[in-house]
């Protein structure tokens, strides 16, 4: 799988995909635009814009009108949010390209923000902040990058504050793509059954007249931590999810993939370490697992299970002593464990490239957030050549006491508690 770049005269970037045997394609535009470019005031408003994005532009003046349009060309379509990037994507036949472009570039350009369908998404998305609070297992990380990120707007919901949704107007969604929207920080990338040569005169069709100015830039993560911390959520349920992790690197270091292979040996898999002590040996929890993640100015090791009520200072020690042994100088990756890891992850990426939607994702979030891209094969390669000796020195090197971090949600409300029990 090869991809070609194109930059407009306006600096948004173009990427082509083909994948020749697919009747498929996808057309994804990720903005460099995020809730960690928010302020208190708007905090959530680039979520609350993409669910906007759908509600009706001067050419198509309802959502019924959009949502008629892809239903009959047989595609789909959806937007999504991070903390650095927002995105908007149609997925349909390869001969529906054009129309696909077309309707987002419509979006972009031209959405009406009528203030009647605002004040009706706002209620769509309180009651999806609702279904977050009383979802545990996905507020967990939330609750995590607070305690790690703290009061900025890395630290804060993505979806936003209640008090903060329910004044959102017109004039603060034009405000905000005025700060963000501009060409040179967009991409659109296109994947599946392409010419890329017409495609791109289809991108320039629809693109090149968006216009291009300075954009905000975002805060710096702070990520001084002089000793182990912890944050408690009350909530009363009947399995308390925590989450424990350190701080590492940004997403263009040189340790991503050993910490990576790390991450798969604690809690990639049923035969992980975690998952073979905190399940499989001593039934603390029905999911454990690590995860290694990275933003452009920082990233974290972070391992999330749902344990025990009655058991949850036992389960976080099994997670610790698990930490503490692979940290320990006496840490020797073994070759069996070691090329499982690798073959985790490599198959993994290869599943998760399996339609075009996926290969747009993949492609456009390096475009946007790291130096410089790399095709699937190239980063099964960067992971193969992980050696066990790599493994071990970011073990050393980011598993340390005075960054450990401890979320939990559950009945309880003495964070002191959880405390004295971060140690390596």
């Amino acid at each position: 799988m090869q991809f070609q770049r194109k930059v407009l005269s306006n600096g948004l970037r173009v990427l082509t995909i083909p994948m020749p045997s697919f009747e498929s394609a996808t057309v994804l535009v990720l903005v460099g635009a995020g809730s960690r470019y928010e302020t208190k005031q708007n905090n959530g408003i680039s979520h609350f814009l993409e669910h906007m994005a759908f509600k009706g532009t001067e050419k198509r003046p309802t959502a019924q009108d959009i949502a008629a349009l892809i239903d009959g060309m047989g595609g789909e379509f959806n937007a999504f949010t991070g903390k650095e990037t927002t995105g908007y994507y149609i997925k349909s036949s390869s001969n529906h390209i054009d129309l696909s472009l077309d309707v987002l570039s419509d979006m972009l350009l031209r959405s009406k923000f009528d203030p009647v369908e605002i004040n009706k998404e706002r209620g769509v998305i309180l009651e999806e902040i609702n279904l977050y609070e009383d979802t545990p297992v996905r507020k967990i990380g939330d609750v995590y990058e607070q305690l790690l990120y703290k009061n900025t707007p890395m630290g804060w919901d993505i979806a936003g504050e209640k008090d903060v949704i329910r004044n959102i107007q017109r004039e603060d969604f034009l405000a905000y793509m005025e700060s963000l929207y501009s060409a040179h920080n967009i991409t659109v990338v296109v994947a599946g059954g392409i010419d890329s040569e017409k495609t791109n005169k289809l991108v320039e069709k629809h693109f090149g007249a968006m216009s291009a100015f300075g954009t905000k830039k975002y805060e710096p993560v702070g990520d001084a931590q002089v000793k182990p911390e912890a944050m408690v959520k009350y909530k009363k349920t009947e399995q308390v999810h925590v989450a424990l992790g350190v701080r590492t690197v940004p997403i263009d270091h040189e340790d991503k993939y050993p910490l990576s292979v790390l991450a798969a040996i604690l809690g990639g898999g049923m035969s992980s370490r975690l998952f073979h002590e905190v399940r499989e040996r001593r039934g603390l929890a029905y999911y454990v697992r690590t995860s290694s993640e990275h933003y452009m100015d920082s990233g974290t090791l972070v391992s999330f299970a749902g344990v025990d009520l009655k058991r949850v200072d036992e389960s976080i020690k099994v997670m610790l002593e698990e930490y503490k042994k692979v940290q320990s100088s006496k840490f020797k990756v073994q070759s069996l464990e070691l090329k499982k890891a690798k073959e985790f992850l490599k198959g993994h990426l290869v599943l998760d490239l399996e339609d075009s939607r996926s290969v747009a994702g993949f492609y456009a979030s390096q475009e946007l957030l790291e130096k410089e891209i790399d095709n699937p094969d190239e980063v099964i390669a960067k992971i193969e050549n992980v050696t066990a000796d790599q493994v071990a020195r970011v073990a050393k090197t980011y598993i340390v006491n005075n960054t450990l971090n401890l979320a939990v949600i559950g009945d309880f409300e003495d964070r002191q508690r959880f405390e004295k029990l971060l140690s390596l």
